[in-house]
């Protein structure tokens, strides 16, 4: 299993890291992604991709912080990426639901990313929260080439679905699959082609059930991918061996930065 989308860099992992990646070993977790929401959360990213084998490291600024975002922070960035763990660009994107940034603001940034990641051939992880079909207007513009996306932790409907899978992109899903009241991400789930289907946990949210409402883990992608196996009808293995190759095909450094 590859979790693609975690934040180990989050200071509620401070004090266990070691436990945690274990555990995620011990649940058959071989590798996992973990995004930079800023610049100081991207650095350690690169820090921890480097210290640990099974990491691998995104860098990017989350929408939220899109008002902090300058030349200094794309050069950082850029700088950053010369590490061959280094596997993405983001998280970036834009989020209308909370405006911690100015839209004109995040709009920016998020070009600024997607030529950043057109520019050293990597693949983008764009967070979409209501603002689906104005996040996927910027990447049909961009003039940038486009080396993969996924849309992590997938809210939107089977519509923007089939958007963002006509410009050939990645659908990412985490614990939420799993809550009862996911039924729109369930139909989702269903009308998706499997090796167009990303797994992640976002830790240290959404923590799937049997753990909701705890700490999220690495370890715990497990049980996303056990309902999305049961929604798709296949076994887990089948999924995971289908997931798994999904991720090294979009993230084609990940190989490389071994």
């Amino acid at each position: 299993m590859i979790d693609t989308h975690a934040h180990l860099n989050d200071p509620k992992f401070a004090d266990d890291l070691d436990d945690v990646l274990a555990r995620a070993k011990k649940a058959g977790v071989e590798r996992i992604v973990v995004c930079g929401y800023d610049l100081p959360s991207s650095c350690t990213a690169v820090e921890m991709a480097e210290r640990y084998e099974s990491v691998y490291a995104s860098v990017g600024v989350h929408p939220h912080d899109a008002s902090h975002f300058d030349d200094h922070t794309l050069t950082e960035l850029k700088e950053l990426s010369r590490c061959s763990k280094v596997i993405a660009i983001g998280e970036t994107g834009l989020d209308f639901h909370y405006n911690f940034s100015p839209r004109e603001a995040q709009n920016e940034a998020f070009k600024a990313h997607v030529a950043l990641a057109g520019e050293l051939g990597l693949p983008i992880i764009v967070h979409s929260r209501e603002s689906n079909f104005e996040a996927l207007q910027v990447l049909r513009e961009t003039t940038a080439n486009i080396w993969g996306c996924v849309f992590h932790c997938f809210s939107g409907d089977e519509h923007f679905a089939r958007e963002v899978l006509g410009m050939g992109f990645y659908i990412g899903i985490g614990g939420p699959i799993t809550y009862k009241a996911s039924e729109k991400l369930r139909k989702v789930v269903e009308m998706c082609p499997c090796d167009r289907l990303l797994l992640e946990t976002d830790c240290p949210y959404l923590a799937p059930v049997p753990h909701r409402g705890k700490r999220n883990e690495p370890a715990y992608v497990r049980y996303v991918l056990e309902e999305v196996a049961r929604v798709k009808g296949i076994t887990f293995e089948e999924l995971e061996e289908i997931t798994t190759a999904n991720a090294r095909e979009l993230f084609t450094r990940m190989d490389k930065g071994d």
